[in-house]
């Protein structure tokens, strides 16, 4: 009895999170942390942990595109995870391979217009998961509503440092004017394809850091960032819907800071004017002297300068 009645509390606890939701990010991305001690605490091994977690991304897709996010990216694998044992990283490679080959062909996936595309050191990948990539990407390569990047042998200060090599190898060869580089010129090197800046990071798992991840796209445009402590396999709509009024929230703090900025520029600009206002109806009382001192400053001000006492009552 207590189950069922939890899922209705959930269900319209959720609803209640989607009409509170009046900003949506244009671009996700996510660290699902925690798939091995999630294993660990069910007493399984890693790869039944990253199992549980690719059902997990899968749902995700599906929250993201109902909500009208329009680009996710997943930090799937990073540089750093070359350096576990081979008892987990065949498995996780065998677990890749299939779950963008079955994503690939799903149906659903073409009928909401998704675009898997991988970002990362891909060479790096043993042969069948570069070819699960391969065939992932030119499935998919018309679909044009949702973009999937999907983050596979990852580091963000490598692939900063890779584009920053070859900016100073193509400058230095004299194919490109040193002092006419920008953020494009950057942006053009870090990614075959361009990658939206990023609007929200969530991580799960309970550590509170990014862990250098899309640090161009997400640090350079003040993403904002959303921890949690469910493990990734354990990470619920309500988890997502949380991260997405963080975002909100962040977005709202922003307009009324902006606002706040821009009140007091026009104060300070009046005051100026207001001053330099004053000024001139002082010139003017010394070269028109018909004219009465009070009556010019406050038409000039548009303030009142008459006292209380000496107004008509019925005024």
């Amino acid at each position: 009895m207590l189950s069922p009645f939890r899922g209705a509390i959930e269900r319209a606890y959720l609803r209640h999170l989607h009409r509170r939701v009046d900003e949506v990010p244009t671009h996700v991305a996510v660290i699902q942390d925690g798939n091995r001690r999630y294993a660990r605490e069910q007493g399984d091994d890693a790869p039944q942990g990253h199992r549980a977690g690719a059902d997990t991304t899968e749902r995700l897709l599906d929250w993201c595109a109902d909500l009208g996010v329009e680009e996710l990216t997943l930090y799937a694998f990073s540089t750093e995870n070359f350096a576990r044992p081979d008892e987990e990283l065949e498995p996780l490679f065998a677990l890749l391979e299939t779950k963008l080959r079955e994503f690939a062909d799903a149906d659903r996936v073409h009928e909401r217009g998704v675009h898997v595309r991988a970002i990362g050191d891909v060479e790096r990948l043993p042969d069948r998961v570069r070819e699960a990539v391969a065939y992932a990407e030119r499935r998919t390569a018309d679909n044009d509503r949702f973009t999937l990047n999907v983050a596979l042998a990852y580091g963000g200060r490598t692939a900063l440092l890779d584009a920053a090599r070859d900016i100073a190898r193509e400058a230095a060869a004299g194919e490109i004017d040193a002092a006419s580089v920008d953020v494009e010129t950057v942006e053009e090197r870090l990614y075959d394809r361009p990658i939206r800046d990023v609007d929200l990071i969530v991580r799960t798992g309970g550590d509170e850091r990014t862990s250098n991840f899309l640090p161009w796209h997400a640090n350079g445009n003040e993403a904002a960032v959303y921890f949690c402590t469910p493990y990734w396999p354990e990470f619920s709509e309500v988890d997502f819907m949380r991260a997405i009024r963080t975002y909100g929230a962040r977005e709202e703090s922003w307009r009324r800071a902006r606002a706040e900025r821009a009140a007091a520029l026009v104060r300070a600009v009046a005051e100026v004017e207001l001053e330099e206002a004053r000024r001139v109806a002082s010139r003017l009382r010394t070269r028109l002297p018909g004219v009465e001192h009070a009556a010019l400053t406050e038409a000039i001000s548009g303030e009142d300068t008459e006292t209380d006492a000496g107004r008509d009552p019925a005024e």
